[in-house]
């Protein structure tokens, strides 16, 4: 049986993809759980085989989650499921390491065949949302986003570099970089600038 645990934004807690994994055979939802800091921690005593993603947040703020979740569980992969009509949902072009991204509107069958191909050691990353990332201009890179993200969350530069494993000079080198390249005057200038042009939420 291929243990999932499902995280979704706080406030709504992933009943529509819980329902259709639920049906599936071979599959346990385990559990649900609202995105926010501590959701790698408390995900450990579920012990899932997949964490499934459905957040209306944009992947760079979804991936030092996801890196946490594999970090803390070894065994355990990471769907991250995206609507490719949003820019800032695409997966990134270079990184992405282990983690897997399916689209939102995934048939529950097709969503059942990812999670057991997962299971299986296999990574996922839908041929739309690569062909929409690759087709995509943005200025920003997905490690410049991750950055500005944890920034916009409220996190210290010491924080941000603790959560990506960054040393606190590289955080700030590249918070000066999202300052440089959106013409803004400071990094909550930057925040606003990015999140008007659909790239942060």
């Amino acid at each position: 049986m291929i243990r999932v645990l499902v995280v979704r934004d706080g406030g709504y807690f992933g009943i529509q993809v819980r329902v259709l994994l639920s049906a599936q055979p071979g599959i346990e939802v385990v559990g649900t759980l609202p995105m926010d800091h501590d959701v790698a921690a408390r995900a450990v005593p579920f012990a899932p085989h997949v964490v499934v993603v459905d957040s209306e947040l944009m992947v760079s703020q979804v991936l030092p989650t996801a890196a946490e979740l594999r970090a803390r569980i070894a065994s355990c992969s990471v769907l991250v499921l995206c609507d490719p009509t949003k820019p800032g949902m695409l997966p990134p072009r270079r990184r992405g390491g282990e983690i897997s991204f399916l689209l939102k509107e995934a048939s529950p069958a097709y969503l059942a065949d990812s999670v057991r191909r997962l299971a299986a050691g296999e990574r996922i990353v839908h041929p739309r949302l690569q062909a929409a990332s690759l087709n995509t201009e943005r200025g920003l890179s997905t490690r410049e986003l991750e950055v500005l993200g944890l920034a916009a969350e409220g996190d210290s530069v010491d924080d941000i570099a603790k959560r990506l494993y960054l040393s606190g000079g590289t955080v700030r080198n590249y918070l000066s970089s999202v300052i440089y390249k959106t013409g803004a005057r400071n990094r909550l200038d930057a925040i606003r600038i990015v999140r008007k042009d659909g790239w942060l939420r």
